[in-house]
């Protein structure tokens, strides 16, 4: 049984860098985020470096990486200079990704603030109408929230409905957050096959592309979204263990976004490998 695992990881040093520090981890795949977490220009890489990375990838088998828009990005603001901002810069990041064969690009849903559940999806899927036309290679994922504050995306009904809003949803996906879910009160530790039944019956499995494996530091259902390193937090390792090497998810990629530097993701890495041995 094959493992696509990997982690998070700076794009500072280039596109080629990230695929060779991968492998220096025993990772085949990893996250990246497009620019600055905050927001800001896009650094736009050389074809040389991006060609690097492709043949990184062919030549080591990677799974798809991952590249995350940045936290500041809000579809659904009720400001609508805030929601064009957001929707011109991830077209921006799309176009990037195109370049590559096997990408997907995660992006938090957004929050409502004071305009209500409902009006937010419908701006965001109002939003994603507007970038999907550009993704050809690339398949858009709306990541799974925990749902603090007025979070949208807390749920795989909000989700399902964004989706549903969405004129061509063939480009759209799915990115389920383990610590977010949990956090959100879906009890992945102990139910799995259930949550990924529920996820099924709502979503579709099909749907669902990556795994943001994280544990976290809240109980279920607390709505905090605090991540933790592997089997320390509330899943604890049993839990992170059954969710890897369920048949119904064991093929997709998983990205550890715990809180570490490269020593640590090389540790949990060699830990999720041991589980399929």
């Amino acid at each position: 049984m094959k493992i696509n695992i990997g982690c998070h990881l700076s794009v500072s040093g280039g596109y080629e860098n990230m695929g060779r520090t991968a492998l220096s981890i025993g990772a085949n795949t990893f996250q990246f985020f497009t620019r600055n977490p905050r927001g800001g220009a896009i650094k736009i890489p050389s074809d040389k470096d991006i060609n690097g990375l492709i043949r990184i990838m062919e030549e080591n088998d990677f799974a798809p990486i991952i590249a995350h828009a940045p936290y500041t990005f809000n579809p659904c603001a009720a400001n609508e200079s805030i929601r064009q901002y957001t929707k011109d810069t991830m077209i921006e990041d799309v176009k990037l990704l195109e370049k590559l064969p096997r990408a997907y690009y995660n992006f938090h849903p957004g929050s409502h603030v004071s305009q209500g559940v409902d009006i937010g999806i419908e701006k965001t899927a109002d939003t994603l109408n507007g970038i999907t036309k550009f993704a050809n290679n690339t398949i858009i994922l709306i990541e799974t929230m925990a749902g603090k504050g007025s979070e949208i995306g807390k749920t795989f009904e909000e989700i399902r409905a964004i989706i549903d809003k969405i004129e061509d949803s063939s480009h759209v996906g799915v990115c389920l957050d383990t610590c977010h879910i949990s956090d959100g009160g879906y009890n992945i530790a102990h139910n799995t096959d259930q949550v990924l039944d529920e996820f099924d019956k709502i979503i579709g499995l099909d749907r669902l592309k990556a795994i943001h494996l994280n544990d976290s530091k809240n109980p279920l259902g607390a709505k905090k979204d605090r991540h933790e390193k592997l089997g320390i937090g509330s899943l604890g390792l049993e839990a992170i263990k059954n969710i890897v090497t369920n048949p119904k998810i064991s093929h997709l990629p998983f990205v550890l976004e715990t809180p570490n530097e490269l020593e640590g993701y090389a540790q949990e890495i060699a830990l999720i490998k041991k589980f399929i041995e």
